[in-house]
């Protein structure tokens, strides 16, 4: 694996890590995968999230290089999104990540539940008073 350039750099892997973790930004690179889609398209297969959550994701994608914007000369202008070729190969490695979960789902609910069950009946003890109180 490679390692940074400097130390300057680790600020902008976790910026970059964060930004492909987000919530928001898997959804719609998962819903650009295949076809161009138009801002309202792309709000409606993006349950739930705002048209200002959707504006602001979709420019931080555009400048990491993951998605690109064409705008059409009509009236009104017309506005397509697309995945980059960067955009496409980080979404086959989103792809796999849903298929490793969709493969672990129920041991991990089943882990929830154990762990859930485990702290029910044995609470965790209370924190220890520092002295002089």
């Amino acid at each position: 694996m490679a390692t940074p350039a400097s130390a300057g750099s680790g600020a902008l892997l976790r910026d970059v890590l964060a930004r492909i973790g987000d919530k928001w930004s898997v959804i719609v690179i998962c819903r650009l995968d295949g076809q161009p889609r138009r801002f309202n398209e792309l709000r409606r297969l993006a349950e739930g999230i705002t048209q200002r959550m959707l504006s602001a994701t979709l420019r931080h994608l555009e400048r990491d290089g993951l998605v690109r914007r064409t705008v059409y000369a009509t009236v009104p202008p017309q506005v397509e999104y697309a995945l980059t070729d960067r955009g496409r190969s980080l979404h086959t490695i989103l792809y796999q990540l849903v298929d490793w979960t969709d493969g672990n789902l129920a041991g991990i609910q089943a882990s929830r539940a154990a762990y859930d069950t485990g702290r029910a009946t044995h609470p965790a003890p209370p924190a220890a008073m520092s002295p002089g109180r």
